[in-house]
């Protein structure tokens, strides 16, 4: 289904159909109406004695610099070729993809000043698979993000590099003219317009959203793999007990977990035992840090939300006429949010590590032999997953550092308080990625484990994830190359198939 610009916010679905999985986009004719009139604005504005930023001045510590009519033009080319400044590798094509999207909505608007033709550019670029080649490093996060949304202006001028529907890298004056668009020639305001945003850090925060949601449901089910294999209670995972400190995530991630180890008959044979009247905090209190990382989501949607809905540009069209500069270019509230998830994000990553080091050490393993090798001593198992699990868990503990109490000025002290949202969000992408591969570790190890309880079977929900592992990995076994099996559960649960054999057995998760 098309996703249509109509001058309005976009959803999280909406942003991640268009930078994910290609979904055309199209401009609705009250938004190019809408440009229209705040492009007439503009040009008076242009032509009036009264200095007005970015339109008849330069730029950052450059706002003084009047700008004659006729070079207006010019000035907003040259800011897009000096901008472009970026360096390291590529951005993933689904951030940009993102990105595109974002800054064409907010044009969209109708308060950037832009003809209707900028933002139809940036929409034939999406719907043609062409993506600008931005680099990763450039951004401080304020001002926008300058030098990515710089990188994708150059495409649309015809100048740099992007990558086309097959990944292939060639010049954007090769890639427009066999796609058949029209370079586009900037004009007063245009090429400002285009890369004073906050849709980079934005682009990325949404994503990261979306498979946070998903990597925290799945954390519930490799933590009731868990639980179930360690001999755990599910006892203290009744709603009754949670409703006494009620915050909404850690409700809902207990009644995750009673739900999937429902019908266990690794749980109902201990029942009634003595062996474990209180689980290690890892199993125990799953649900209180899986819910607070849960309420953490919860907030940085609600930012996300706001912004997508937002005009972010400097300066703004009024619907007075007025032209007027401001600071909503700043990225303050994303960075927040990118360092708040991350944090929470490697903390689910930490507590999953800790309960596969209880899988694996036969002390505390409820009788499972050590690191669930067939023959111990002969055979290592899965003694060094749990290296890598905790290799990923101290990465995340660095990547954890807030980015957004640093800042660098920069453009002469004019720029002296930046949000380095743009790396706290890229930083928040790489903590999600290892968060998976811990998960998969966990799942590899507890299904492992599950197997070594025969002849009792787990729960219904936890066997059918089990028995989708088994599908692409052995059970236990004389020692293997551990490496594939790692990939192939990684794969499982970043696809959501690991998520969606769950929910077939037991209906949607919360």
């Amino acid at each position: 289904m098309t996703v249509t610009l109509r001058g309005a916010g976009l959803s999280e679905t909406q942003v991640v159909d268009v930078a994910r999985h290609g979904e055309k986009v199209a401009l609705a004719a009250a938004a190019r109406q809408r440009m229209e009139r705040s492009r007439g604005r503009v040009e008076r504005a242009a032509r009036s004695r009264e200095p007005v930023y970015g339109v008849s001045t330069g730029f950052g510590a450059l706002a003084g610099t009047r700008v004659a009519p006729l070079r207006q033009p010019e000035l907003q080319i040259a800011l897009i070729r000096s901008h472009a400044a970026g360096m390291g590798p590529p951005v993933d094509t689904e951030v940009v993809r993102a990105m595109m999207l974002l800054r064409a909505r907010t044009l969209a608007m109708g308060m950037s000043g832009v003809r209707p033709i900028v933002a139809e550019t940036l929409i034939a670029l999406l719907n043609a698979d062409i993506t600008p080649v931005v680099p990763c490093y450039g951004s401080v996060g304020c001002s926008g993000d300058l030098a990515p949304l710089a990188h994708v202006g150059l495409a649309l001028v015809g100048e740099g590099e992007v990558g086309d529907a097959e990944g292939q890298r060639k010049p954007a004056a090769h890639a427009l003219k066999t796609a058949r668009i029209k370079p586009l020639k900037l004009e007063t305001k245009e090429g400002l317009a285009l890369i004073n945003g906050t849709d980079g850090m934005l682009g990325m925060l949404v994503l990261a959203c979306a498979d946070a949601e998903r990597l925290f449901r799945t954390a519930d089910i490799t933590a009731a793999m868990t639980a179930e294999a360690l001999l755990g209670t599910d006892r203290v995972f009744q709603a009754r007990l949670h409703e006494v400190r009620p915050h909404p995530g850690q409700v809902a991630s207990a009644a995750n977990l009673a739900l999937l180890m429902s019908g266990s008959q690794i749980v109902a044979s201990h029942r009634h035992s003595n062996h474990a009247v209180q689980d290690s905090y890892s199993v125990r209190c799953s649900p209180q840090v899986a819910g607070a990382a849960r309420d953490t989501l919860d907030f940085a949607r609600r930012i996300a939300g706001i912004e997508i809905s937002s005009a972010i540009d400097n300066p703004v069209v009024l619907e007075s006429g007025e032209v007027e500069s401001n600071g909503n270019f700043h990225g303050e509230p994303l960075a927040f949010a990118a360092d708040f998830l991350a944090i929470a994000a490697a903390e689910i990553g930490s507590i999953a590590e800790r309960r596969v080091d209880r899988l694996l050490d036969p002390h505390r393993s409820e009788g499972l032999p050590p690191f669930l090798a067939e023959e111990p001593g002969v055979n290592s198992g899965l003694m060094v997953a749990q290296y890598t699990a905790a290799s990923l868990v101290a990465e995340n503990r660095r990547l954890a550092a807030p980015a957004s109490v640093d800042s660098v000025p920069t453009s002469g002290m004019q720029e002296d308080h930046v949000s380095m949202g743009w790396g706290a969000a890229l930083k928040l992408r790489t903590v999600l990625d290892n968060v998976a591969r811990i998960l998969a570790v966990e799942l590899l190890s507890a299904a492992r484990a599950q197997d070594m309880r025969r002849p009792l079977e787990p729960s219904p929900a936890t066997a059918a994830v089990r028995n989708l592992l088994r599908n692409r990995v052995g059970g236990v076994g004389p020692d293997r190359v551990v490496a594939p099996e790692l990939a192939a559960a990684h794969d499982l649960i970043t696809s959501g198939a690991v998520l969606e054999a769950a929910e077939k057995v037991i209906g949607s998760l919360r």
